[in-house]
């Protein structure tokens, strides 16, 4: 079957009134969670997946992938209207937009972005649609030394080449992989790390993580840096789009979707890099750079259409090789295992409605988005209203009750509890989350991966290498990381 016919009847899935709902559902929800500061995609997403296990996977997907779109999008509001990014990936945002707002055209940033995310979410997962089924079928061909090689570099990138400090995002890689190692190998039946408890035996649930890292240990630590004051909204003036601001928005939008998309596909690209480069881009080529930094129109449309573009992106390496590149997707990822698939090149042959009901999903999901967030802005930002302790109680309370219904035992709790104060401190000094939980979901995958290269290579280590593709990957690999490293001494320097 080509991939417009399968799209088709995805699309034929995705339009069923049930689907319709659960897509609004998700953007919904994603576009309130963008709007919070320090509530992100991730942390809505990992809450759900204990509460979604009565869905069918189709379902539970479409209401994630809304989740992950409408972050992106909710991201700006806050950032124009508060000066407060609601995503780290909005920050870029804020520098402009702000500052466009209270010049009182605050009216047009939100509508630049908006539509800005529209013509990028939608270019991309055009992209999306067109690259993904080749990529799997190029995937499939790979062998296990190839498998071992990609995750190596997610592994790498992940941790030490994009965060602030490449130590600490080692230090948190290596303790996803040592939680992943905790229960019984598969080979020789041995328990390992369980310290005796029968609950660990079968090793410790990805969802009971994911919780406890993203939303337990975020809401202790918000809560531990909560200062009470009233919430400075500068209020929505001036006019949508004139015709000056069309003018000055259309380039900016494809320019970042240029940007954003391949960024997003890359191993740790994600939507902060892409953003970042969006905005410096459109300051070297503005017809009027004295603009920047007192509210340029194009500062706020370029980085929003690559925040977008780079979120279908990322599904790229996700749906194709089973790779998560950012927390959300790690997340995703933990939401397909939980119903027994794995995403990878096998995923458009196996679960070939799924995959493409998902997609399909993200065209309507785009529409809706557009229609969330330009007429409805001002009610988004009363959502700011909500007190803070009530808001990360209730956080707290879903958490909880989540975790007890993945087993139904109180263990559970206590691993939660644990994991949670664990992932308190690593933001409080530093330690980005990211890298444990993708540890956590590759670290056993990329076990077995390393044991069959063995076995065939009958031990010799050499086969670790031995693979043209291995061989190219580990090359780019050692590139980027002497790259990164020259780039970092000449900023200190």
């Amino acid at each position: 079957m080509g991939s417009l016919a399968a799209l088709w009847e995805g699309f034929a899935t995705a339009a069923q009134p049930e689907y319709l709902l659960y897509a609004l559902l998700g953007v919904t929800l994603g576009t309130a969670v963008g709007v919070l500061p320090g509530i992100g995609p991730a942390m809505t997403v990992a809450l759900l997946l204990p509460l979604t296990y009565s869905l069918e996977p189709t379902a539970a997907l479409i209401i994630f992938a809304g989740i992950y779109y409408g972050g992106m999008y909710g991201g700006s509001t806050t950032s124009i209207l508060l000066n407060t990014p609601g995503e780290s990936s909005s920050v870029v945002t804020a520098l402009e937009g702000n500052r466009m707002a209270r010049a009182g055209r605050g009216a047009a940033a939100l509508a630049t972005a908006a539509i800005g995310s529209f013509v990028a979410g939608t270019i991309a997962t055009v992209l999306l649609t067109a690259l993904a089924p080749t990529i799997a079928e190029v995937a499939v061909t790979l062998g296990p030394a190839d498998y071992v090689a990609l995750m190596v570099v997610a592994f790498t990138t992940v941790a030490a080449l994009l965060g602030a400090s490449p130590v600490r995002g080692l230090a948190s890689l290596g303790l996803g992989l040592f939680v992943g190692l905790v229960g019984t190998d598969t080979l020789t039946g041995q328990q390992r790390f369980t310290l005796g408890v029968p609950t660990l035996s079968d090793g410790i649930d990805v969802v009971v993580v994911a919780v406890g890292v993203f939303a337990v240990g975020e809401a202790l630590y918000v809560a531990a840096r909560m200062r009470h004051g009233p919430v400075e909204v500068v209020p929505v003036g001036g006019k949508w789009m004139t015709g000056e601001f069309w003018r000055r928005s259309w380039k900016p939008w494809l320019r970042g979707t240029a940007i954003g998309f391949p960024v997003g596909t890359i191993p740790a690209g994600g939507a902060d890099v892409s953003t970042f480069l969006s905005y410096a881009v459109e300051k070297k080529l503005a017809k009027r750079p004295e603009e920047f930094g007192k509210g340029a129109i194009e500062g706020v449309a370029g980085p929003e259409a690559a925040n977008n573009a780079a979120a279908a992106g990322v599904l790229v390496p996700l749906l194709t090789l089973g790779l998560p590149t950012t927390a959300t997707a790690a997340v995703i990822v933990a939401g397909f295992q939980s119903y027994g698939i794995q995403p990878g090149p096998l995923l458009f042959t196996t679960d070939s409605e799924l995959v493409w009901a998902l997609i399909a999903s993200l065209y309507i999901g785009n529409v809706m988005l557009l229609v969330l967030n330009l007429p409805l802005a001002r009610i988004w930002v009363k959502v700011l209203r909500i007190p803070r302790p009530y808001l990360y109680a209730g956080i707290l309370l879903f958490a909880a009750l989540g975790t007890y219904a993945v087993n139904f035992v109180v263990e559970d709790l206590v691993v939660l509890l644990v994991i949670g104060v664990a992932g308190f401190f690593m933001r409080r000094h530093g330690y980005p989350v990211a890298p444990l939980v993708v540890g956590l979901i590759l670290g056993p995958m990329a076990e077995e991966q390393v044991r069959r290269t063995l076995q065939i290579g009958e031990g010799d280590p050499v086969a670790l290498v031995a693979s043209p593709f291995a061989a190219v990957a580990y090359g780019v690999l050692a590139v980027a990381l002497v790259s990164t490293a020259v780039l970092r001494v000449r900023r200190r320097v």
